[in-house]
């Protein structure tokens, strides 16, 4: 009996998979899709062993500020006081544990996906040489901002024309010493931030990767074009080169901007266990990165699993919606150290994303780390002594 009643499931179930499955692809080939996938082409990724070794040191940190500011995405001090751009379009200051708002760059309301271009978005943050910052908003451009008194000065508009495009995506930028020149990224020429998760499931190669921008003639350059993704931008401690994350591709271009390479570009790591967000100097003379995502190896990576399969893409994106896709996306925190040579030095890793949930960056000041984040409600802070 049992073997016939097995049968009769087999048979039942089979069938109302099959009267749901038909109508629900006929659905889907109807249905319109908001991306256009390309296949990409990742290698296995790297075992997480040896230094990459999982660890729960990222635990050791502990969160500040919980609940007063949201989705703190880059940090930078000048002194004591910390500064940071936060989800709801403000540039927030943080002296001796107070939280104070000192700019805005767009206009409320705040909130939703279809504000975000209005309220604008400070992604990258850094300090000049005379005490001013620099701000990247994703959706205005370049501004320098006094941190005193807030004023603020557009540096690069995202509706100025360069080289016949606007910019659409201001992500990340490093400044020279003197302040004269700054490099920054345009992450994609067709989807705005608001739309990243778009941006890295389609895989296509629009980002006008790395730009120029001169301070006393106010000209604008592109120097890099073609990347997956162009994300965090650093300036090495010689400034003889800038390394550009290149998120959907897990990887580190370089781009030799003095000295006798000047113009040309290179590789500086590949295929890294996750997808590279900012980057930061160390005090070891490397460089902090910091993962949005990690490629589980070994394990399961959704990431290098879809990454060639676009029809699987598609049938995503006509059935759900970019939030529901990223509760998919497992939380796991990591942060590099690399060496100056782009070799792994060390790794802080908080599976499940207890503690620091999400991580966007890694800034080293006085013995900490402190860990911004696109979509927390706090900064963490890591005692690197303690690790």
């Amino acid at each position: 009996g049992s073997t016939y009643s097995s049968k009769v499931f087999r048979v039942t179930f089979l069938t109302l998979a099959a009267s749901l499955t038909v109508p629900l692809l006929g659905v889907t080939v109807l249905l319109d899709c908001p991306v256009d996938p390309q296949p990409i082409s990742l290698k296995e990724p790297p075992l997480l062993t040896g230094v990459l070794e999982p660890n729960i040191k990222l635990r050791k940190a502990e969160r500040l500020w919980e609940n007063q500011l949201y989705g703190p995405e880059s940090i930078v001090n000048i002194g004591d006081v910390l500064f940071t751009g936060t989800a709801d379009g403000k540039i927030i200051k943080i002296e001796d544990g107070e939280i104070q708002t000192i700019a805005r760059i767009g206009h409320g309301p705040c909130g939703t996906r279809e504000d975000e271009p209005t309220c604008g978005r400070p992604l990258g943050i850094r300090a000049g040489p005379n005490n001013t910052l620099f701000v990247a908003d994703a959706y205005y451009g370049l501004y320098e901002v006094d941190p005193d008194t807030g004023e603020m000065k557009m540096l690069v508009s995202t509706k100025t024309l360069i080289e016949g495009q606007k910019l659409s995506f201001v992500n990340d930028l490093t400044v020279t010493r003197d302040g004269r020149k700054i490099y920054f990224t345009d992450s994609s020429s067709k989807w705005q931030r608001r739309d990243y998760l778009f941006l890295i499931m389609e895989g296509t190669d629009d980002g006008r990767h790395l730009l120029e921008y001169d301070t006393v003639t106010k000209e604008v350059k592109v120097l890099m074009v073609g990347l997956r993704f162009p994300n965090g931008v650093q300036l090495s401690p010689s400034e003889d080169f800038v390394l550009v994350q290149e998120t959907t591709m897990a990887r580190i271009r370089r781009y030799y901007v003095s000295g006798l390479m000047k113009g040309g570009a290179d590789m500086f790591v590949e295929n890294m266990p996750g997808l590279p967000d900012n980057i930061k100097l160390s005090s070891s003379g490397g460089y902090w990165v910091a993962m949005s995502a990690v490629r589980h190896n070994p394990g399961f990576s959704l990431l290098d699993f879809l990454s060639e399969k676009p029809w699987i893409k598609r049938m995503i994106f006509k059935l759900l919606s970019q939030e529901t896709v990223r509760n998919f996306v497992p939380k796991y925190s990591l942060v590099v150290e690399l060496t100056e040579t782009g070799s792994y030095r060390r790794s802080f890793h908080d599976p499940n994303g207890v503690i620091v949930a999400y991580v966007s960056e890694a800034y080293e000041h006085n013995g900490y780390l402190y860990l911004g984040s696109y979509q927390s409600p706090y900064i963490c802070r890591l005692n690197l002594q303690h690790v």
